[in-house]
């Protein structure tokens, strides 16, 4: 039986055509096997792997199965014969009688096939979920996908794959994934993509579909102290703290307040964006209770030809934007460091050298390396005492430094400082206040509010302390979270 298999590969194999075919379809699934054995075993696994085996090999199999019919196509016209007269060569004996069941060319075409669809299968199956592995997504574009997937693995979402928020749930989400994705990768094959990436990316899933998965809105409530710490540019690099009391609730009171007000299930804000980026907004629609929506209307656009560049719900990516891939700017970054302690606060003028050598103009070659020089040779040269009694932790903030640098700064995807400017909260005069400003009003000509203690109070601003306790008694509370917070590990980390 496996000689007159073997025969009838000849068969299909003798012109060039069929040949290549045979040749292509034999050596694709017989590699394709070794290689997934391989995988499995661990001996092998890198993402340009995964690529060959499940997109490559299973490629190069169908093509040639493609081009076998057509070989046997030449050859019927080449000998004028017929498929089953050439098949009675292989498959009927000298007696004439058939040693397979039936017609040998339907069993046989029916068993090749059956065999195709069952190895096709299984191929799309394990090309399916590899290619939902968040690995796959930051390395086999590298270039490309390398800095999303850099601060990806430093997130809040680290854990979360890539494609619960980027697909969604959904045979029908699944397939609009892919086929993006085959245009993602010709953009990368020919180089057509846009550096660095745009943002936002206009066809996520809704946040209702992805981020409520996990984060319920109905149980955002109460309240949460937050302290934020910069570091003076002074020898001292003295600390000044920043102390916010959030309410992360709805505000389900008669005044619109609570940081999650907008997406309460009652709520719905709606608006138009003079660009992509929802930056700068041409009007903000409320809607009211009795269902109609009232509109407040950027007064420095009136009179102007805008047309908006999109009409869109309010949902949690339009503060939250950047819940994932979260880049920093280069002052919080040096604070965050010298916080907890992986750059020592101690060290004079740190802070402000730190800040220098990050965002100095480097070339992109050895750019990270420049930026550890300049910290050694200042201790080196201004403070040499300093320099003797503490190289080791010198060297070590300034690796800090480099890392900050790498993991932040891409030329080869033009990404630079501020290349992804972070909604939540209103550092430079984004986030909240894209809305929440003078010049967005009513007919009566009033502005949505921009109080502060809608969204939190203020229990330190700058100050030399966390909070200063004995001025910031109040009967709602927040005396019980100050006390938990003065007993809290971080309260003692940062003092």
């Amino acid at each position: 039986m496996i000689r007159k298999y073997i025969t009838f590969l000849k068969q299909l194999s003798r012109n060039t055509i069929g040949k290549i075919g045979v040749i292509l379809t034999t050596s694709a699934i017989i590699t394709f096997i070794l290689l997934e054995i391989m995988q499995l075993a661990g001996i092998i696994h890198n993402a340009y792997i995964g690529l060959i085996i499940y997109l490559l090999f299973p490629a190069l199999f169908i093509l040639g199965l493609i081009l076998i019919p057509f070989g046997w196509h030449l050859r019927l016209k080449s000998t004028g014969k017929t498929s089953r007269e050439l098949l009675s060569e292989v498959f009927v004996d000298e007696q004439g009688r058939h040693w397979f069941f039936g017609s040998p060319l339907l069993w046989t075409i029916g068993g090749l096939t059956l065999a195709n669809v069952i190895f096709l299968s299984g191929v799309s199956f394990q090309a399916l979920h590899f290619m939902d592995q968040s690995e796959f997504c930051g390395t086999a574009c590298h270039t490309v996908m390398n800095p999303e997937y850099m601060v990806y693995q430093s997130s809040p979402h680290a854990r979360v794959p890539c494609v619960d928020c980027h697909v969604g749930e959904g045979l029908g989400a699944m397939v609009d994934a892919k086929l993006n994705g085959v245009w993602q990768m010709v953009s990368a094959g020919f180089n057509l993509y846009q550096r660095p990436i745009p943002t936002p990316v206009h066809n996520l899933r809704p946040a209702r579909e992805t981020c409520e998965k996990c984060h319920w809105p109905e149980k955002f409530y109460g309240q949460r102290l937050k302290s934020i710490i910069h570091y003076a540019q002074n020898e001292k690099s003295t600390p000044g703290y920043t102390t916010l009391l959030l309410k992360v609730d709805a505000g389900k009171g008669a005044a619109p307040a609570g940081i999650h007000w907008h997406i309460a299930a009652e709520n719905e804000v709606r608006y138009a964006s003079l660009t992509v980026q929802r930056e700068e907004m041409l009007w903000v629609e409320v809607r009211q209770p009795d269902g109609n929506f009232k509109r407040y209307t950027n007064r420095k656009l009136i009179g102007g030809n805008h047309e908006p560049e999109e009409i869109r719900y309010m949902d949690c990516v339009d503060c939250h934007n950047r819940a994932t891939h979260i880049y920093e700017q280069p002052s919080p970054a040096i604070d965050e460091r010298l916080r907890s302690g992986q750059i020592n606060k101690d060290l004079p003028f740190i802070k402000r050298e730190a800040l220098a050598a990050l965002t100095g103009h480097h070339p992109q070659a050895g750019a990270s390396e420049k930026i550890e020089e300049k910290i050694k040779r200042f201790y080196r040269v201004r403070y040499p005492d300093i320099w003797q009694e503490k190289s080791e932790s010198i060297i070590k903030s300034a690796g800090q430094l480099s890392k900050i640098y790498n993991r932040n700064i891409h030329p080869a995807m033009a990404i630079t400082w501020g290349s992804y400017p972070d909604h939540i909260g209103h550092a430079g005069g984004g986030g909240c206040f894209r809305c929440h400003n003078q010049d967005l009003v009513d007919m009566d000509g009033h502005n949505i509010s921009a109080d502060c203690t809608m969204c939190h109070s203020i229990l330190a601003n700058e100050s030399p302390t966390p909070f200063d306790y004995m001025n910031n008694h109040s009967p709602d509370g927040r005396d019980y979270l100050i006390r938990e917070y003065l007993k809290s590990e971080f309260f003692h980390s940062i003092r």
